[in-house]
């Protein structure tokens, strides 16, 4: 379209030259279908007497013209395109332009052509009309940019397409600062400025028990602070050892318990503590700490052999099966053999 209309120009450069100055007529290609009246045909102004000049008049080649004509202007306005003089005045040779508004078509699929002031008084070319232009197959509905940002931020509810509306709500689940609602307009830009998610903060978490928080000590934390829990010697840590602030304004998790150990409740008989068999007095402090499972002996009420029962210890509470009797002092004294601790197992299929 840039280079006919470039043509077209540098032709109503010369057009109003002689034919000695200018050399042979240019007959432009397209653009001025439209059958005219030529004027008599020439090759010098001498053939043209004292009031036209021999020049260049489009389809009708070199003829005799009066260059002090005009063409119709202003021309009557349209609904569907805008006319707009190119030269200076609407003489012989002026060009102007017709563009169609957006949406519209000329019936050669461009949107703009450019016509020319004929020596007959009429501008060149068909009338253009511009018609509803129509979308190729398969093109995607044009939509409204949304920035990465965004989408990071909010869960949107609709489609960004020309014309329809969008909701935001936070992902995070904080509040709205500013329109909830957004309108694509036609030329693919929103109504409102994108909203943005309220900042949230996560209040101090609780204290624990017989444990340590490590943080600096403030009113409210930011998002991605850490906080990480310590317990005091002989408490084992029961839960997350870190917590962090979530962009919803709570903690990633509840904060953890310190568990105290369990002292053995037994003293005259062997249990087994992590797959081995071993002496409470044997064990340090005789304890064991929170989530570990001892396993006790208890006699089978009519053999004479021993089955075993697993009890857990749970923040310092450990307590013996119900079958568990614990052997007296002279039984660990005098003898030691007979302990249920130290006597034969019972086949399977004599413990129900």
């Amino acid at each position: 379209m840039d280079s006919a209309l470039l043509l077209l120009l540098l032709w109503a450069l010369t057009a109003t030259a002689s034919p000695q100055s200018s050399g042979s007529c240019v007959r432009l290609q397209g653009g001025e279908k439209r059958t005219r009246t030529c004027s008599r045909n020439c090759k010098s102004d001498a053939e043209c007497g004292s009031k036209r000049q021999c020049l260049c008049d489009g389809q009708c080649g070199l003829s005799c013209v009066a260059p002090g004509r005009t063409c119709p202007w202003p021309l009557p306005l349209s609904e569907t395109s805008e006319i707009r003089l190119l030269s200076p005045t609407p003489s012989f040779s002026a060009l102007l332009e017709v563009r169609c508004k957006p949406g519209f078509t000329l019936p050669d699929g461009l949107d703009v052509t450019v016509r020319r002031c004929q020596g007959d008084r009429q501008w060149s070319g068909d009338e253009p009309i511009c018609t509803v232009s129509e979308p190729p197959e398969n093109t995607p509905a044009q939509t409204c940019p949304l920035p990465e940002e965004v989408i990071n931020t909010f869960s949107i509810h609709g489609e960004a397409t020309v014309g329809t509306s969008i909701r935001y709500s936070c992902l995070s689940g904080a509040e709205i600062v500013g329109s909830r609602e957004n309108f694509c307009q036609e030329n693919q830009t929103w109504l409102h400025p994108h909203p943005v998610c309220k900042k949230l903060f996560c209040q101090p978490p609780k204290e624990v028990k017989e444990g340590y928080v490590v943080a600096i000590q403030k009113a409210e934390y930011e998002v991605g602070f850490d906080i990480h829990y310590l317990c005091k010697k002989n408490y084992l840590l029961d839960g997350p050892q870190k917590i962090t602030c979530l962009s919803n304004g709570s903690w990633s998790a509840s904060p953890p318990h310190c568990r105290a150990r369990c002292v053995i409740p037994a003293e005259r008989s062997r249990v087994v503590i992590g797959g081995v068999k071993r002496w409470p007095f044997d064990v340090t402090d005789a304890m064991v700490p929170h989530g570990e499972n001892v396993t006790f002996y208890c006699k089978h009420p009519k053999k004479q052999c021993s089955f075993t029962a697993a009890q857990t210890c749970f923040d310092g509470k450990l307590q013996t099966p119900q079958c568990y009797l614990e052997p007296t002092w002279l039984q660990y004294k005098l003898f030691p053999h007979r302990l249920v601790s130290e006597i034969e197992s019972c086949a399977p299929g004599d413990v129900e």
